[in-house]
């Protein structure tokens, strides 16, 4: 039983056995995500129609893009999104060591420098308001380049949109680490964000 804010409802009509059909082929089944914006299906094409778009972007190496993406979802709290991200990045073929330790990335002794560098933008970019510095940011532009740093600012703000969505609505973990035995060290808070600071 799901205990979102917004009632989950069926997957309905062509479009839905289509997006049923590739959720259980990807996934092993529909998540209860899927059932909540399907209350809005303009909403659930458009932000998922993006969420594609940014996986086809490659001026950041992927690696990083992941470590970036779940730094912003622990940083916000987002359980569903750092849940997906662990399913993908073992899908991916990603360090799935490192993408455990995302949430507890200043204890780890796993992550280089410029990965530590990235996490820190993401967790930066995700406060409110946001608290990156002209610093991080000289260090990144050096480091990555000036495509690769817009690509990781945009990929961060993707990030937010969803996570804050995802938990204004109450759409919690739906368990997708589980099936690829990528269990979560840590699901990241705000506040415990909040005290690292």
């Amino acid at each position: 039983m799901s205990d979102t804010r917004v009632p989950v409802i069926e997957v309905t009509g062509l479009y839905g056995s289509i997006v049923k059909l590739m959720c259980t082929k990807m996934f092993g089944k529909v998540p209860d995500s899927i059932g909540v914006l399907w209350h809005h299906r303009p909403v659930f094409k458009d932000m998922m129609g993006f969420g594609q778009k940014t996986e086809k972007w490659h001026e950041l190496d992927p690696n990083l893009a992941s470590l970036a993406c779940m730094s912003a979802a622990a940083t916000v709290g987002c359980s569903f999104c750092l849940d997906l991200h662990y399913f993908l990045a073992h899908n991916h073929g990603l360090d799935e060591a490192k993408a455990r330790e995302v949430p507890i990335w200043r204890e780890s002794t796993r992550f280089t420098t410029l990965e530590q560098q990235v996490m820190e933008y993401a967790e930066a970019m995700s406060q409110t308001p946001p608290v990156v510095s002209d610093e991080l940011s000289a260090a990144l532009l050096e480091a990555i380049g000036a495509p690769a740093l817009l690509e990781l600012a945009a990929k961060v703000g993707y990030m937010n949109a969803t996570a804050r969505m995802n938990i204004a609505l109450g759409i919690h973990s739906d368990g997708f680490s589980d099936s690829c035995g990528l269990p979560a060290l840590a699901t990241g808070t705000p506040a415990a964000v909040a005290s690292q600071s």
